[in-house]
């Protein structure tokens, strides 16, 4: 990763979830912030901006330790909130707490303890004004292109496949806004899903940690253009008028390519 990282000259680190496996942070002194961060990632190319958001396994910890700013004062790359945005000018990026729109996380936790402060005790009412300040953003962005970012999948057929809260209620906006890249985690493989009824892109980078799960729930391959059950990670490039996903294994080989090329119309 940090071989590649160098190599594309990248300008930051998008980490789509379940940052400390197992059950998050115990704290803000929690060591599994530098033994699963910042002594891990020491590449010189990955000294740059972490944007992070949150997985279901941080939410069976401290979730107010990741989001602490204690811990950017002892690794500056770190930032990591519920939900927010990044414009990063062509592109502008908006991470979603997805965890919320789980409801089975709620009803039956499955022997697992979760830390809602924050979305509790009316959960319903944070997902809508979390829905209502993303569809505010989007309808003020101008950016070239949107990228939507958070822990669990709209589409996969991996092992945990299909998301229903996030389908119900975050996919029509990402339609209704044209967002270009929907990025998520969660299933440990790695993905890239073609919506044959929109341009959404569908990618999940799920490969840090668990794979090679060999439980695939179905193939469609009109939709499914990729799909790796093992270690590894994605990259994505913009240009105005171009992007370029890749998706590579530990060693840093390409394992799937994607390109697309639009027109933009000038507001001028």
């Amino acid at each position: 990763m940090g071989r590649i990282g160098q190599k594309l000259g990248i300008d930051f680190v998008v980490s789509t979830g379940d940052n400390f496996y197992e059950n998050g942070l115990k704290g803000v002194t929690d060591p599994s912030f530098l033994q699963s961060f910042s002594n891990i990632y020491t590449a010189k190319s990955l000294q740059k901006q972490w944007f992070s958001v949150l997985g279901n396994h941080d939410y069976r910890g401290d979730t107010l330790a990741q989001l602490s700013p204690l811990l950017r004062k002892i690794d500056t790359r770190w930032l990591c909130l519920r939900s927010f945005v990044v414009n990063a000018e062509i592109v502008e990026i908006f991470f979603v707490d997805t965890t919320p729109f789980v409801e089975d996380y709620f009803r039956d936790p499955e022997g697992h303890t979760y830390d809602w402060r924050g979305v509790e005790p009316n959960r319903k009412r944070y997902i809508s004004n979390m829905l209502s300040d993303i569809e505010s953003e989007m309808k003020e962005s101008r950016a070239k292109w949107k990228i939507v970012v958070g822990h669990h999948s709209i589409r996969s057929v991996g092992h945990h496949g299909d998301t229903r809260g996030l389908v119900r209620k975050l996919l029509p906006l990402l339609q209704a806004y044209n967002v270009d890249l929907y990025i998520n985690g969660h299933d440990h493989c790695l993905e890239h899903i073609s919506d044959s009824k929109s341009t959404i892109q569908f990618l999940t980078s799920g490969g840090g940690s668990k794979a090679w799960r060999g439980d695939i729930k179905r193939i469609d391959k009109d939709d499914v253009k990729f799909f790796y059950d093992g270690q590894g990670f994605m990259s994505a490039q913009f240009t105005q008028g171009h992007v370029e996903i890749a998706f590579y294994d530990i060693y840093g080989k390409v394992l799937h390519k994607w390109v697309r090329s639009k027109q933009f119309h000038s507001d001028i």
